[in-house]
């Protein structure tokens, strides 16, 4: 799944400052940046192809600071060019950035600034949000990062749409996507906006990748934090909302549990998850369905009935716009996938079951149906480890002030952009 606004018109689209050319992509890399994440837009742009029908990018790698640039693993890296050269960039990418808790530099701030002012496409892969998000370009725009980050990333900059359920989300002139292999469902996106379905097929081809994939991050979500999930008045909200999924209430019950108006609680959940409470509830609602048909021979319609929907026809709807199946055909697809001698057997303790817990799991965690994404885990989770990681557990970013200082005078002077809708 991605999130694409790029339906502006072209009239509203920034034009390239007479010194970029628009084949011409910047990649910026900084010391203690991820090897695998950096190397993505090296080998999309930076490898020639037109024997596989693949238009030919010129590739600039540019150190975002001094080097030599240390790298995952202990690897040196001497960048070829400095932060001048993304003056002659179309695009700029930022793979990703070493620490979500540490401000990027000024300088490279201000080139990216720069180059988004002179009508770049700017590129945040994973955590290059941050860097993204840090230097302005963000505010006021949809965004995604890997899920693991999106918490944070929503708490540290609040004026971001972050949706942590997408793989990519394409804003027209500004591009994030979610963590690693997102990253090549992202370069590959721009290939296909730039030269068409064969060009980027023909690319997927040879790297031997999907074109392009469905679904988004929802079937990686991975809950398992501590037991401890913080002192936060809405943890208990949260926690009480994972204990009674198998009932029907809406967000605007668990603002009455919070003692808040619904557009108080709604800021506040936001602020802590990342996520709009409704989405939030509806895809916790979904996860546990996926548990259920799993787990138990229980029919579709009961399923609905245990996991708080109010029909199947609502389970059957939000079950394929989060996953790209049926309940029946994930349910079929999981089973499939597995011998049988491994099924488990009906578990009768779920939500609303005499049991009244959570449903065993006693396959293999990291099985997935092969309809879905088959190397992939299907997502599981705890009612308690789920609460940990709704409200949130990672560091808000410190920015310095002469930083924070650069990138709000950047926001106030930016002109309002095409495209600038929240992804949510």
């Amino acid at each position: 799944m991605s999130h694409d606004s790029t339906a502006a018109p072209e009239a509203g689209v920034r034009k390239l400052s007479g010194r970029r050319r628009k084949e011409i992509v910047a990649v910026l890399l900084f010391s203690g940046g991820p090897i695998f994440e950096s190397s993505i837009p090296l080998s999309v742009f930076g490898i020639d192809r037109q024997d596989a029908g693949v238009p030919r990018y010129r590739l600039l790698v540019c150190g975002g600071e001094d080097g030599p640039l240390r790298t995952t693993g202990g690897l040196e890296l001497s960048a070829p060019h400095g932060l001048e050269a993304i003056s002659r960039a179309g695009t700029v990418v930022v793979p990703a950035w070493r620490s979500i808790t540490s401000p990027p530099p000024d300088e490279a701030l201000d080139a990216l600034r720069r180059a988004h002012e002179e009508g770049a496409r700017i590129v945040g892969l994973c955590t290059g949000a941050f860097v993204l998000a840090a230097a302005g370009l963000l505010d006021a725009r949809p965004a995604t990062t890997h899920w693991m980050y999106a918490p944070t990333l929503a708490k540290r900059y609040p004026s971001v749409h972050v949706d942590p359920r997408e793989l990519f989300v394409d804003d027209g002139d500004v591009l994030t996507s979610a963590g690693t292999a997102a990253g090549i469902d992202l370069c590959l996106h721009i290939v296909r906006t730039d030269h068409g379905n064969e060009a980027a097929g023909a690319l997927a081809r040879r790297l031997v990748v999907p074109p392009r994939r469905s679904g988004g991050q929802e079937r990686y979500l991975d809950r398992s934090l501590p037991e401890e999930i913080g002192a936060d008045p809405l943890a208990e909200v949260v926690a009480w909302a994972l204990e009674h999924l198998h009932e029907q209430f809406d967000v605007e019950t668990l603002a009455a549990r919070a003692y808040m108006s619904r557009r108080t609680f709604d800021r506040r959940f936001r602020s802590l998850t990342g996520s709009a409470p409704l989405q939030w509830l509806i895809t916790q609602r979904v996860l546990q369905a996926q548990r259920l048909l799993e787990t138990s021979d229980y029919s579709v319609d009961e399923v609905a009935g245990r996991c708080g929907f109010r029909s199947p026809v609502a389970l059957r709807g939000h079950f394929r716009r989060q996953l790209g199946s049926s309940p029946a055909a994930y349910r079929a697809a999981y089973r499939a996938r597995r011998p049988q001698a491994e099924r488990p057997q009906d578990v009768d303790g779920g939500p609303g079951g005499p049991g009244g817990g959570m449903p065993g799991h006693t396959g293999h965690p990291g099985q997935a149906p092969a309809a879905l994404h088959p190397e992939h885990p299907v997502p599981l989770q705890s009612r308690r480890t789920a609460a940990a990681s709704a409200v949130g557990s990672s560091p808000a970013l410190s920015a310095s002030a002469a930083s924070d200082n650069g990138r709000e005078a950047y926001i106030s002077a930016r002109a309002s952009l095409p495209g600038q809708r929240s992804a949510t």
